[in-house]
């Protein structure tokens, strides 16, 4: 007997790289302060561009940006931004780039504010999983009014590249939304 392939979400199927994001990541519950700036940052970075190009480039983030560790990142000076900016493993964009350091200041106000930037983000879908029933990838949208809402709290608190389209694929990577289409081996049932 042969093995059976799972079925995934369409749009993984580009290679292992997705496969793998997808079946270990993609719309599974993360609670982890570091992982969860870690995603925003990648997804701020997406801006423009394709999910992809970010994920071939993630490990590079990592090495380049410390391991995302927020209290060495809001000591990055410009000189630090220049060769950051040399760096062709990462998206060599100064706005991008700056957002990160500004994002790990603001990052931190959250942690000590709501004890966890976990606590408070969360909070937006009231600490559990939306778990969305779409059939086809076609009726999974760019944004919701919790997106929506989110991006204006992310602005007002001082975060940058977290647009409501932004913030709505950053929910799915972390699991506060499952949009994996119903006939995908990852939907949960509830």
């Amino acid at each position: 007997m042969g093995t059976v392939e799972k079925i995934r979400c369409g749009w993984s199927a580009k290679d292992k790289l997705y496969q793998d994001y997808h079946d270990q990541e993609w719309g599974t519950p993360n609670h982890d302060d570091q992982h969860l700036f870690e995603m925003l940052c990648l997804e701020g970075a997406q801006a423009g561009l394709s999910w992809y190009t970010v994920l071939t480039k993630r490990e590079n983030y990592r090495k380049a940006f410390d391991k995302w560790d927020v209290k060495k990142i809001i000591k990055y000076d410009e000189k630090k931004v220049e060769q950051l900016m040399q760096n062709e493993g990462i998206i060599r964009n100064r706005l991008k780039i700056n957002s990160v350091i500004t994002n790990a200041k603001a990052f931190l106000a959250v942690q000590k504010e709501f004890g966890s930037f976990d606590k408070y983000i969360w909070s937006f879908v009231n600490h559990k999983p939306i778990i969305n029933h779409y059939k086809h990838l076609s009726g999974v949208p760019a944004k919701t009014a919790i997106s929506d809402a989110m991006s204006k709290d992310l602005l007002k608190r001082g975060f940058k590249f977290v647009g409501s389209t932004i913030c709505y694929a950053y929910m799915q990577a972390v699991g506060m939304v499952d949009d994996h289409t119903e006939d995908c081996w990852k939907k949960r049932k509830s």
